[in-house]
This record gives C-alpha cells, sequence and structure tokens, in this order.
C-alpha cells in the first residue's frame, strides 16, 4: 500500500504545471501501485518498490530496490521534452554504508563500453538497470529509439559526501558514453540523503531520456562483518521519497510519496 501526496508549484514565466508525487524507489511493484502524470504533451510513469518490506522498528536491515521511471509524449508522437536534472531525497530512515567498498570515478570508465566498465570496477557495482532515449535524425520523421544497459558505481567522495558514477554506452546515432557523477549528500530534516543527477544533452540535443530502470543492492564484507550498501529499519511504517525533476522547457515535476513498511 502507498500514499500519494500532490502539490502544485507555481513557476514563473511557465505558470502553473502539475506536479507528481513520484520517485523511482517509492511506489509498489506492478500497474496498481504505479504513478502517472500528464502535463501538457509530457506523460511521466513512475513505479518501484523496496524489498524486504518487513523490517525491524529500531536496528537497521539490508534491502535492495528496483523502481522504473519512463517519460513519453500526450500525443504519441515524436519525442519528450528532454530531461535535465532529477533530484531525489530519501527517507531518514534509510540508510546508505560505503564503509570499505571499493570506488570507481567516473573518468575511469568514461570511453569504457559496459563490458569493460564492469570489468574494470566490478568490486565497486552496487546497482544495474537500463536506459532508454530517443533521437531525432530527420525533421519530421520518428525518433530512433536507443537502448544500453545501465551500471552504477560507488564513486569516490566528493567534499565528505558519496557519490554514485551512472555509466551507460548509447550507439548510434547518439554515440555517446555517459558517466555521471552523483553527488548523495547528507542532509538535515525529515529526509537523510539528497541525490542530485545531472542529465547531459542526448545527440546534441536532438535525444531525449525515454526510460530509466534501477536494481540497486550490494552486500560486502569489510573488516571482517558483513555490510549492505543499502538498509533501513520501520520506525514509524512509512519509508517517504521526495522528487523533483526539471526539463528543458523549464517544466517541473515534483512531490513526495509514502511506502508503508511492516515493523517486526
Amino acid at each position: 500500500m502507498s500514499r500519494v501526496a500532490l502539490k502544485p508549484l507555481l513557476l514563473g514565466a511557465t505558470g502553473l504545471v502539475a506536479l507528481l508525487a513520484c520517485c523511482l524507489l517509492a511506489t509498489p511493484l506492478g500497474g496498481a501501485g504505479a504513478a502517472t502524470v500528464t502535463y501538457r504533451n509530457l506523460v511521466l510513469h513512475a513505479v518501484g518498490g523496496f524489498q524486504p518490506q518487513r523490517l525491524p522498528r529500531k536496528a537497521f536491515a539490508p534491502i535492495s530496490f528496483q523502481g522504473e521511471v519512463s517519460f513519453s509524449t500526450r500525443s504519441g508522437a515524436g519525442r519528450p521534452v528532454a530531461l535535465t536534472e532529477a533530484v531525489i531525497e530519501f527517507d531518514r530512515d534509510g540508510r546508505l554504508d560505503v564503509a570499505g567498498l571499493p570506488t570507481c570515478a567516473a573518468d575511469r570508465v568514461a570511453i569504457l563500453g559496459t563490458a569493460e566498465a564492469r570489468a574494470a570496477c566490478r568490486g565497486a557495482m552496487v546497482g544495474e538497470g537500463l536506459v532508454e532515449a530517443a533521437v531525432e535524425t530527420t525533421p519530421g520523421a520518428a525518433p530512433v529509439p536507443l537502448t544500453a544497459p545501465l551500471t552504477i558505481f560507488n564513486g569516490p567522495a566528493e567534499a565528505g559526501h558519496p557519490t554514485a558514477i551512472l555509466h551507460a554506452n548509447l550507439g548510434a546515432p547518439a554515440g555517446q558514453t555517459f558517466a555521471i557523477t552523483a553527488p548523495i549528500e547528507r542532509i538535515p530534516g525529515p529526509f537523510r540523503y539528497r541525490v542530485t543527477i545531472h542529465v547531459p544533452p542526448i545527440a546534441g540535443g536532438l535525444g531525449s531520456l525515454t526510460r530509466l530502470r534501477v536494481d540497486i543492492g550490494r552486500r560486502f564484507q569489510a573488516g571482517g562483518q558483513p555490510r549492505s550498501y543499502v538498509s533501513a529499519h520501520c520506525a514509524d511504517n512509512i519509508l517517504e521519497t521526495r522528487g523533483r525533476f526539471t526539463f528543458a522547457d523549464g517544466t517541473i515535476v515534483d512531490g513526495s510519496v509514502e511506502k508503508f513498511c511492516r515493523a517486526e
């Protein structure tokens, strides 16, 4: 079960936009728990969940999570407006542990294909998934769809904060390898972490992200002790996540969702 809270946002020149309480992690898997918002010609759809849903009330326990967000056009023609930034904040009942986990810098995999990047930084892998994009090669023609595996590595700390490296290799006509550094900031208040992802232009601005799927979770040994990259507890029966998605035309999709857990 999940509860979705929507709120409007006034955006100056772009006016009042529809906002969706959504994120990659926070709605249960399956169509019944999916979150969808439509604004002008943009359709954003998100679904996800974490496992296990039964967690200790006080102690932290290892979890993994899966999530997917997709972008399409309401008309069904052309490519959606390009996503430029995603900012996601995670509940204080969640915890990240990178102590003793190997790191992989973005420049180490920036020119490598997927197999080569995973071989070079296998010890730092914390997740994988899929990236899909659409690229316009000819005005008026249908966009060319592209699909590439996504790999997520534990990155080197920046300004005292851990980072994640998102790696994907998009083939022709984009012909780009992305190695994006996403800082994971510890923040005060009801949320513990803030992850910021800046999405570079695809195919020189002729492409748009259409789908992103992630599966994150890594258990490892450090100092002779078992550890988990992500863990959580169920202090108040709710794990909340807040997301903010910014698009090239100024549209912002923003809000929060609550996923219910069961305390042991």
